[in-house]
């Protein structure tokens, strides 16, 4: 069955669009949830110029993500966990966390668009995250997950290292 899109729907179409669908989903679905319409010449013509004007404001947001996508590629961010003496968590790092120490960052990064691709961190170590930012646009992060002491631990042979490079200059 062909139906016009009154609105947006993801992996099916944008405004306007004129798509084929199976009969009990558009039956089921998108008309009753006024997401489609019976196509008409008169209907394809009275949405012709908003769709212009919807199409016009994707490719800007898009070009805001493709610049999101490009900051945020390579960046870095430390997760301060509690864990036993074998590495493992109490608790986990899950999506959340990672897109809040992000945001902290300055990155408008969603919740969704994390992807944890072995479920959630349950030990310390680095891991390199997927973002899923829009259909075709991914970026990679870098997470370190430590416990408190070992940033301190960390900090202090960064002091170390600084002073000896100063007693060699």
């Amino acid at each position: 069955m062909k139906v016009l899109l009154c609105e947006d729907v993801e992996n099916l179409g944008w405004y306007g669009d004129v798509v084929s669908v199976k009969d009990g989903y558009a039956r089921n679905y998108l008309l009753p949830q006024g997401l489609a319409v019976v196509p008409s010449e008169s209907k394809i013509r009275a949405m012709a110029e908003e769709k212009a004007h919807r199409a016009e404001q994707r490719n800007l947001v898009r070009a805001q993500l493709e610049k999101l996508a490009e900051a945020v590629n390579d960046a870095g961010v430390e997760m301060m966990v509690t864990a036993n003496e074998l590495g493992h968590l109490f608790g986990s790092v899950t999506e959340h966390d990672i897109a809040e120490k992000l945001r902290e960052k300055g990155f408008e990064i969603k919740d969704a668009m994390v992807r944890l691709s072995g479920g959630h961190i349950k030990e310390l170590g680095t891991y390199d995250v997927g973002l899923k930012i829009a259909q075709e646009l991914r970026a990679t992060v870098h997470v370190r997950v430590m416990t408190e002491q070992q940033q301190q631990q960390q900090q202090e042979q960064t002091v170390e290292s600084v002073e000896e490079n100063k007693q060699e200059s």
